[in-house]
């Protein structure tokens, strides 16, 4: 596979560039209204904002838990202007430092506060949820093709507020609403090779929180009801990262909002799931590598070994696609196969497109979606499902 320039946030005007200069600004005083913090912890915050957008790299201070570690994955960057570091790596980093100003790691009254939160709370208890799971009950309306495929549906636009578990009696037609906005589609090679390898390991790499995991977690209980997964590995983040992504926390609380719902279907999904995970049918795991600065290239061989015995591994969102193809601006036609080939077992993306790298669209799709010419990489209207199956 030929290599790509790695992106970077220096270029004014650029995506990566307004993710530093724009979004972060917002996100950082969203989280300085979101909780009290003291003196101390706003001045760190707005000090790492400073520093991100106009300073250079400083690396952890000495006594941080994973300073070596940074240090390592650092090493040719400290000093350098941010925006000079691939963005992967530098936007991981902020989001490592901001627990660091935010006092996540130092003994103290704010240890283990997860700045995010308030965020992921809010969303979990919204109201439009409870209508959401409400509609689960159509579930049995549907054949059981058409089931997984709303549900698979629902995992991959659980982010678009519109899409998610709105399952009715005519839910292919619900469901093809979004049909020219998935730009690839490899679902059927999905569905046979999960029926193909039936009752293995499936790993399922999370996205984020919230209104997203819970469609995720609804498809986990598809698999294991049906028998196309004995056992499903459900790998979180060990600590708050980018915002809204999910924590083991974040897995309890949706369980437990399953099994709360006014809704009988999604109680009895959120039973099934807890009985899964005391049966050891469902086991929610976590490995310092997923909040790495680096691309799944770079996977260390026990959690290499751990995914390469799955049947299947799904990969949700825009994250983990960057850091399994590498967040370099590939050509866009570049084959999915070739980028992904390097995966320890078979792996599926379900990928709502929400930064700039993008593989595996054919030529006829790009030119159609450029000469639209709208930010259709990164405005999060468009979506792929693909897969590469090990040979």
């Amino acid at each position: 596979m030929p290599n790509a320039p790695v992106i970077r946030s220096d270029i004014p005007g650029s995506f990566a560039w307004g993710v530093f200069h724009e979004r972060h600004p917002k996100l950082i005083q969203r989280v300085l209204d979101a909780l009290p913090y003291g003196p101390a912890e706003r001045a760190a915050v707005e000090r790492l904002l400073v520093e991100s957008t106009t300073g250079v790299l400083e690396p952890l201070r000495s006594d941080a838990p994973d300073a070596a570690q940074w240090l390592e994955w650092g090493e040719g960057l400290w000093g350098r202007p941010w925006g000079e570091a691939p963005f992967l790596w530098a936007e991981s980093y902020f989001y490592r430092r901001l627990l660091d100003a935010t006092g996540y790691f130092r003994p103290g009254a704010w240890q283990g506060i997860d700045p995010f939160a308030p965020f992921k709370n809010a969303e979990l208890a919204g109201a439009a949820v409870d209508d959401e799971l409400a509609a689960l009950s159509k579930l049995d309306d549907l054949s059981e093709a058409g089931r997984a495929e709303v549900l698979l549906s629902s995992a991959l636009w659980g982010n678009r507020a519109d899409l998610s578990f709105q399952i009715t009696a005519e839910a292919a037609v619900a469901a093809g609403t979004a049909a020219s906005d998935l730009v690839a589609d490899d679902s059927a090679t999905l569905w046979d090779e999960l029926e193909r390898a039936k009752g293995g390991r499936i790993c399922l790499i999370a996205d984020n929180a919230g209104r997203e995991l819970l469609p995720d977690l609804v498809l986990v209980d598809h698999l294991l009801a049906g028998g196309l997964a004995a056992q499903v590995v459900l790998y979180v983040k060990p600590q708050p990262y980018y915002v809204s992504d999910a924590t083991t926390a974040d897995v309890l609380a949706s369980v437990e909002r399953l099994c709360t719902a006014p809704s009988h279907a999604a109680e009895a999904v959120g039973g099934r799931l807890w009985k899964a995970m005391n049966s050891g049918a469902l086991v929610v795991r976590t490995h310092p590598f997923f909040c790495a600065p680096l691309p799944f290239h770079a996977m260390p061989a026990g959690l290499r070994g751990e995914l390469a015995d799955a049947a299947m591994t799904i990969l949700k969102g825009d994250l983990n696609y960057r850091r399994l193809v590498g967040d370099q601006l590939w050509p866009p036609t570049t084959p999915f196969t070739d980028a992904a080939k390097h995966f320890p077992s078979s792996v599926a993306a379900l990928r709502t497109l929400k930064s700039d790298v993008i593989v595996g669209i054919d030529a006829t799709t790009v030119a159609r979606l450029d000469s639209a010419r709208t930010p259709w990489r990164t405005n999060g209207r468009h979506a792929v499902v693909q897969v590469n199956l090990r040979s």
